[in-house]
């Protein structure tokens, strides 16, 4: 700043030397001299008060920086020394509680969304069913004879495992539980072919009336592989299912749309199953009304609407092969062809026909001998809300009460009265006995009910059934079912008393 100012006094004195006349030049240049150097001094003090304070600051600045650093550093120790911890202290920092507290609700969803994972397409359900049944037209003193009541509960769990490729494989397994076994015992000691008027009921291989023993019922395993090996699973419109384990027969053979579900459909055993193979025995079940057994099934869905199967099981049958004793001794062998067609304007149906054999089949005498047979099952829409269905069953060598037996029948939407969720259902049937049961003798049946065998039955002809129920539901989880069935000819007799069952079906189902 002073070099300018010296820089400036010559140009300063020249013009003042101009502009001024000589008598004042002289004063004049002394006053300006005076002046720029008091502000020449002052420039140069207010210069080294700047640099004093620039100074200052720089190091109150450095002071302060420094002291920060050092705070940082240490809450960054604490920090790391609380987060090296698993456990959540008040003492540390907030943030290390705080992202502690995250962290652990992140690893807790994080757990739950694998378990959720793991079950992911698990299915699962429920049902509770109790029936009520009143008979009339029995024989008097008949054993267990009066009214009747019996409940059975079940669990369905079915669940997917990891695939294999393009292979999707399965789980399930199915839990009972009951009490009380109706009318059926009753019926069965007169004789009756439809031994069943209570399907639904079970005891736990026959156990004390007092037990309710809950059983494994089924437990098997399911492999779908898409077919053929190695395609584009998305493209492949063919599979073959391979099951094996402990299964319910029914659940893949002689099925039928209106007419398979004895705790929601008909109540008796012979318009639920084939009679041959239920009541008739043939396929050799449990005390509990299960068996192992293995099935190859192969579909071809190439016309999806119109898709076809064929199935092939095999069976553990028979006192000790349905038990895993001797499960292999005397195997049941079934085979089924199946079909859903589209008919009467695009209508489902279901066209099955089987045919099974087993090697050791109970005589009316009590020996096992070769036993065979064939069946078909039909269920088709001929409406909207009605479903027709029928059954028949020929037994084609072995010596068995009844030989032949057909069912037919319909089930009946509730959209027809404003109830959809309603269903009417009405079937009859026919049981017709086996030339060997006809001329094995006369029997000591008390007929009469005076408590003295008579020796005048003579079975012969077929044993006649109907049943017609409703299906009123209450909620999606309730619902009720009354029922009427009418027996003529029980076992085939002439001379025996029509049977009329009335009962009642309540079901709670998951």
């Amino acid at each position: 700043m002073a070099a300018s100012t010296f820089r400036l006094r010559p140009l300063l004195l020249a013009c003042t030397t101009l502009l001024t006349p000589p008598a004042q030049a002289a004063t004049t240049q002394e006053a300006m001299l005076r002046q720029l150097e008091k502000m020449n001094a002052r420039l140069e003090q207010l210069a080294q008060r700047n640099t004093e304070l620039e100074q200052q600051i720089q190091a109150q600045s450095a002071s302060a920086l420094e002291r920060r650093i050092k705070t940082l550093e240490a809450s960054q120790a604490l920090i790391a020394e609380g987060l090296n911890s698993d456990r959540i202290s008040e003492n540390e920092p907030e943030l290390t509680s705080r992202l502690k507290a995250v962290e652990k609700d992140a690893l807790s969803v994080k757990k739950a969304a694998k378990k959720i994972d793991a079950l992911d397409g698990l299915k699962a359900g429920m049902s509770l069913t109790t029936v009520a049944q009143r008979p009339s037209g029995l024989p008097k003193n008949t054993t267990d004879g009066n009214s009747q009541l019996s409940y059975r509960a079940d669990i369905n769990v079915e669940l997917p495992l990891t695939p294999i490729g393009d292979t999707s494989h399965k789980v399930f397994a199915h839990f009972r539980i009951g009490q009380g076994q109706g009318l059926n015992a009753p019926l069965t000691a007169l004789g009756g072919f439809a031994s069943a008027p209570d399907a639904v009921a079970f005891r736990a291989s026959g156990a004390n009336p007092d037990d309710s023993v809950a059983i494994l019922g089924q437990a098997w395993y399911q492999a779908s592989i898409p077919l053929p090996f190695g395609g584009f699973k998305e493209h492949s419109r063919e599979r073959l299912e391979i099951t094996f384990g402990k299964m319910d027969l029914f659940g893949f053979f002689d099925q039928n749309a209106a007419a398979g579900d004895e705790a929601r459909q008909f109540f008796n055993s012979a318009f639920v199953h084939n009679p041959l193979l239920d009541a008739g025995g043939q396929i050799g079940v449990d005390a509990n009304g299960f068996q192992p057994g293995f099935i190859a099934s192969y579909l071809n869905e190439t016309n999806k609407p119109e898709a076809w199967r064929l199935s092939l099981g095999i069976f553990g049958s028979g006192p000790r092969g349905s038990n895993y004793q001797r499960t292999l001794a005397s195997p049941l062998f079934i085979a089924q062809a199946e079909t859903s067609r589209k008919f009467f304007g695009g209508l489902t149906g279901n066209y099955r026909l089987y045919a099974w054999q087993r090697s050791q089949g109970s005589e009316l005498d009590g020996s096992t001998a070769h036993h065979s047979g064939w069946g078909a099952s039909i269920d088709q829409k001929v409406d909207d809300g009605l479903t027709l269905f029928g059954r028949y069953g020929q037994q084609m060598a072995g010596k068995v009460r009844f030989d032949r037996a057909l069912t037919l029948g319909s089930e009946i939407n509730g959209s027809y009265w404003s109830c959809g969720g309603d269903s009417l259902g009405i079937a009859g049937g026919l049981l017709r006995a086996n030339n060997a049961y006809h001329n094995a003798g006369l029997r000591t049946v008390d007929v009469d009910g005076d408590g003295v065998s008579d020796l005048a039955y003579l079975p012969g002809g077929s044993e006649k059934l109907a049943e017609i129920y409703y299906r009123y539901r209450i909620s999606k989880q309730f619902e009720l079912s009354p029922s009427f069935q009418y027996i003529t000819k029980l076992g085939g007799n002439a001379d025996a008393s029509d049977v009329k069952i009335v009962g009642l079906r309540a079901q709670i189902a998951f």
